[in-house]
């Protein structure tokens, strides 16, 4: 067997030899009667006991110690009502709601497989099947999600609540890829994109990483059972909200006017670390170039006033956009082809710890109460490998090492075995003594929170309620696993207040009207709108709906509407109304510059080309999105085709460069309009 696999069978006896015995137990007693232990040598048993402890512990197993007042050794208990899972009282309606954010996110969520854990402990004992309280119209996608981001994540959070320093390769979007030693203190994810902060070796400062620009695999520095403990002082919030320019080290301050319409939009994203007076914005920057880029974007409703660096910045980028889209396109490099044998995905070798001590917890109660009264029971193999997610071969690897879980002296679990896909499962004397739910890891119940923060607010009125109160009581039940990383999912955002109306305008089958900002436009508009389905394109939040004005199926993004308000007046659902997406759209070919290839090519959806540059096919919902996005890269992005779509770019470049030229770089320019 393999090292890990070892200490799985170590850990999981030694949990059941603790429940079993009720009573404290030396550290000699666990080497005579737990399995793994009993051939190793003294100094071994106290280096590797030691060891499995400390994991389980950050596991959310609660192992206690205390010395004998009288012998002087030290006494471990575990007591069997602080090992399962407490009582959360969970109704069903809050349980499915649950469920249905799972079905959401899965395949599409970093923490998919821990939630899995999670959702299948809590509904243990609760039957088979439990319909969603309401089949919420939503689509969830992120763009950054492989499973070997969701590997990555795993490897980190175990490092962050072990202790222990990584090293890795890391390519910055601007220079060389050098490795990195770090000590994680914590993970987040902000603006679609995760992110790990902690204390960096080389650079003796607290560091932030983008995990999608971490390259290879991810290793512990040390052999060391803890490298580092996070200091007290430590507030991850410290190292979030920040805008895409504020990354790095502050060296200025910029102010930009804004069109009137477009203050509150800047002031709702930007304000916790910029602010707007009237319609003036003041951000500190690191990297001007990435403000530069977001003024860019917003096709002349930000005008940059200073300093003069920023507002040659933006000339430029309008001048290189207009004559990069006018006469013929660029022929663009060959495709980079993958070496021959090289893998085009690198993947962690197996399972890490946390997540495979979760998945046998869980299947080990499963199997057990599968059994009930009875002494044995017969379970469809397919249906195992569904639930867990275990691939078909790995079934019986999975069930030989349950059969080894033990309680010492020789009673063990359970005995599994698979024959012609099915799994029979034989009880044996302590079985029951697993058959509740585990407690859920703090991987676990990190897992619910953050599938709450995704999905929370989008689930339709009547599950939404639910999902609150299973919020408020995670937080009650498992506050002690410290999962707070900064962030306030509590607190109702503005964009949480809009979801909640249209949400339950779609419940109800009520009008709303709102303002909104179109992409290009300068003034906001009233909408009076029909709503049907949300759509969640990480990071931004998207309604689809039958617009009464235009009397034509639109798609709104959240962050440019306001004011919302849910009307009197109910409507009838249109036939053929389904929600909208982004394969069904216009396609437009793009290539992108060796300088700014590695933002798209980190996406995934973007080719590498062979001069370093990138190709991708973008889809396209609306031409006034595509130029203010093709803007925002100052001429390092160029539209080959459609024809149309580059004569109108141009068009629109020329036309803002125009505007622009009216008023002397560095001078204080008029209001945009």
């Amino acid at each position: 067997m393999s090292h890990d696999t070892d200490k799985l069978i170590r850990q999981l006896s030694l949990v059941a030899f603790l429940m079993a015995e009720r009573r404290p137990i030396t550290a000699r007693d666990v080497k005579t009667n737990v399995e793994g232990y009993s051939e190793m040598s003294d100094e071994a048993f106290a280096r590797r006991y030691y060891s499995d402890r400390s994991e389980l512990i950050a596991l959310g197993v609660p192992l206690h110690s205390q010395r004998d007042e009288f012998t002087g050794e030290e006494l471990y208990t575990l007591r069997s009502e602080q090992y399962f899972l407490p009582e959360l009282e969970l109704e069903n309606d809050e349980l499915a709601a649950l469920q249905t954010a799972f079905h959401l996110l899965d395949g599409r969520f970093a923490y998919a497989e821990p939630l899995r854990l999670a959702l299948q402990n809590l509904a243990l004992g609760r039957g088979d099947e439990l319909a969603s309280a309401h089949e919420a119209a939503v689509q969830v996608r992120d763009p950054e999600y492989t499973e070997e981001m969701s590997s990555r994540l795993t490897k980190l959070e175990g490092a962050i609540s072990k202790g222990r320093t990584i090293r890795f390769a890391y390519e910055p979007i601007e220079g060389k890829q050098r490795e990195r030693t770090v000590n994680p203190y914590a993970l987040f994810s902000e603006n679609g994109s995760w992110y790990v902060v902690g204390w960096d070796h080389d650079r003796d400062a607290i560091r932030t990483y983008r995990v999608s620009r971490v390259r290879g695999d991810i290793r512990f520095a040390t052999r060391r059972e803890r490298d580092f403990r996070t200091p007290e002082d430590f507030d991850p919030a410290e190292f979030r909200g920040f805008a895409p320019w504020q990354r790095g080290e502050i060296v200025g301050e910029a102010r930009v006017e804004l069109a009137d319409d477009l203050a509150w939009i800047v002031e709702r994203a930007f304000s916790q670390r910029s602010e707007v007076e009237g319609t003036t914005f003041v951000t500190p920057y690191a990297e001007l170039s990435r403000l530069a880029s977001w003024i860019l974007g917003q096709e002349g409703r930000a005008r940059p006033l200073e300093p003069p660096e920023l507002v040659s910045l933006v000339d430029e980028g309008v001048e290189a956009v207009a004559a990069a889209h006018e006469g013929e396109p660029p022929t663009p490099a060959r495709e980079r082809r993958a070496r021959a044998g090289a893998a085009t995905i690198e993947r962690s070798a197996g399972p890490v710890a946390p997540e495979r001590f979760g998945l046998l917890q869980a299947l080990l109660a499963f199997l057990l109460e599968r059994c009930g009264d009875d002494v044995s029971a017969d379970i469809p193999a397919e249906e195992l490998a569904d639930r867990f997610h275990i691939p078909a071969e790995q079934l019986e690897e999975h069930l030989q090492l349950l059969n080894l879980v033990n309680f010492g002296g020789g009673c063990y679990a359970l005995f599994a075995s698979l024959e012609d896909g099915n799994v029979h499962v034989e009880k044996e004397l302590f079985g029951d003594t697993f058959r509740r739910p585990p407690r859920l890891t703090p991987l676990e119940a990190r897992a619910i929170r953050l599938a709450l923060e995704f999905v929370g607010p989008m689930i339709a009125a009547e599950a939404n309620s639910p999902l609150d109160r299973v919020r408020k009581k995670l937080e009650e039940t498992f506050g002690q696993f410290e999962l707070d990383d900064g962030s306030e999912p509590g607190a109702a955002t503005e964009e949480e207040r809009l979801i909640r109306t249209l949400a339950g305008a779609i419940e109800k089958r009520r009008l709303v009207e709102f303002q909104y900002l179109k992409p290009g436009e300068t003034t906001a508009s009233t909408r009076t709108v029909e709503p049907y389905f949300f759509r969640r394109e990480l990071p931004h939040w998207y309604v689809d709906v039958w617009d009464r004005d235009r009397e034509a199926v639109k798609t709104f993004r959240l962050d440019r509407m306001k004011d919302a308000r849910l009307l009197r007046k109910t409507f009838e659902p249109r036939r053929g109304i389904v929600p909208r997406s982004f394969e069904d759209a216009q396609t437009a070919r793009v290539l992108y510059s060796p300088r700014v290839a590695r933002w798209r090519i980190e996406r995934g959806a973007a080719r590498p080309l062979t001069d370093g540059g990138a190709l991708e096919e973008l889809a396209v919902g609306s031409v006034d999105w595509l130029v203010g996005e093709i803007l925002s890269y100052g001429g390092e992005a160029v539209v080959l085709e459609p024809r149309d779509l580059r004569e109108t770019i141009a068009t629109r470049a020329r036309k803002l460069a125009g505007r622009l030229a009216k008023t002397p770089a560095g001078s204080r320019r008029p209001k945009p309009s």
